[in-house]
């Protein structure tokens, strides 16, 4: 790709903050402490978690740089930056989930593959870019089209960032044609993130955003956007990123038999206090994220202090205000809500945070119900255990 290129080792990569923690450093996994998560409605980009795959690309001349899009279309075209400034932009605050999320959690019930995410691989933003919509219409794509004129019903991203799962080919993922052609998807050709150009690590100049779907899909360093007629057949659609139960291993696994991972589930952790917590008060603020996928709202967050016998309700928000889960009424329907509670602690025990999305969904009591050798959607109830200091005094007496 002319102007954007994959470097062939990580002596090139970009500064992170020292804050963050990493996961995997060659290539770069990393994800900010608890408590910066939710210290803003609208994630930094220094505690936005960094999911790569490879060097991180570089630009050596943006002028030159064009994505193209192609495939199964009548006629293909090339888009440099300044073309697709020129197209209505639209801000689009949405919440980006890697399907690792909280995957250490569920390793501790039996191993799985993959890096080790702690509750803070997920991040929200306000993305700034054309519609994917309105870009397919130059290629003759109507809005809300289930297939083009030749036949293809799926759209492919594929990335300049060279990875090992593809033997050293590009990223690539891909969504159906009815939701990138759909206006109200709000899927996002972006070049800006919190009003500022996309830094390195988040996709510069260009990358997709899918909101409501897991992150994996949406893929970063554009290089080009194909019309196919079948699904992406790369690794990370066909071999990854699929929901199988608990009776398959890696000795009878058969990836053919699973769909590709789209939307994520209704998910919550608390933000506020880490896995063991000594504390003193009487009193303790419990407070984290909800978010569930596909546009779906948070209908409430449950809170427990003594494994789940009583519960009380969350106070939930969004841009400082209080969340209705009604879009009418200005909610952001992509975005996280932030939930928060004042408690009785307990002097010995657990904390337990569960939320239910507005289809009535809720999280899972157990991992052991959800596990998954790949380790991805673990959304089971999230539980962090506290003891007050006054206890600990007694015990050890």
């Amino acid at each position: 790709m002319p102007g954007l290129k994959a470097p062939s080792d990580y002596s090139q990569e970009p500064p992170r903050h020292p804050s963050l923690k990493i996961n995997s450093k060659d290539p770069f996994n990393a994800e900010p402490p608890r408590a910066a998560l939710i210290s803003s409605y609208v994630t930094s980009v220094d505690f936005f978690y960094k999911r790569n795959h490879g060097p991180i690309p570089i630009v050596d001349d943006l002028e030159r740089y064009r994505v193209s899009i192609g495939g199964l279309v009548e006629q293909s075209i090339e888009l440099s930056m300044d073309e697709l400034r020129k197209l209505p932009k639209y801000n689009i605050t949405a919440t980006l989930q890697c399907a690792g999320n909280r995957r250490t959690a569920m390793s501790k019930m039996r191993t799985v593959k993959g890096v080790g995410w702690d509750i803070a691989a997920l991040g929200n933003a306000t993305w700034g870019g054309a519609k994917l919509s309105d870009v397919l219409e130059i290629v003759g794509i109507p809005k809300l089209s289930s297939n083009s004129s030749l036949g293809g019903r799926h759209v492919e991203f594929i990335s300049v960032d060279k990875c090992k799962e593809e033997k050293g080919d590009p990223y690539k993922a891909s969504i159906s044609l009815r939701q990138a052609t759909n206006p109200e998807a709000d899927v996002l050709l972006a070049y800006e993130m919190n009003g500022e150009v996309l830094n390195r690590d988040h996709g510069f100049p260009l990358r997709v955003i899918v909101p409501g779907v897991i992150g994996a899909r949406s893929v970063k360093w554009l290089d080009r956007i194909d019309i196919i007629k079948d699904e992406c057949q790369g690794f990370f659609m066909q071999k990854d990123y699929k929901m199988f139960p608990p009776s398959v291993d890696w000795d009878n696994i058969d990836w053919s038999t699973r769909k590709s991972q789209m939307d994520f589930p209704v998910q919550c952790a608390i933000c506020s206090l880490e896995d063991d917590n000594l504390i003193n008060q009487g009193k303790i603020t419990v407070a984290g994220y909800a978010v569930s996928g596909g546009g779906r709202g948070i209908e409430r967050v449950d809170i427990s202090v003594d494994g789940g016998k009583k519960w009380i309700e969350a106070g939930r928000y969004q841009k400082d205000m209080p969340y209705f889960a009604d879009d009418d009424l200005g909610s952001e329907k992509w975005a996280w809500v932030l939930f928060k509670a004042v408690v009785d602690a307990p002097e010995n025990g657990e904390i337990i945070a569960k939320a239910v999305d507005t289809a009535a969904n809720v999280q899972p009591e157990n991992v052991d119900v959800i596990w998954n050798l790949r380790g991805i959607l673990n959304t089971s109830w999230h539980r962090v255990r506290v003891q007050k200091a006054s206890y600990v005094a007694k015990s050890n007496l």
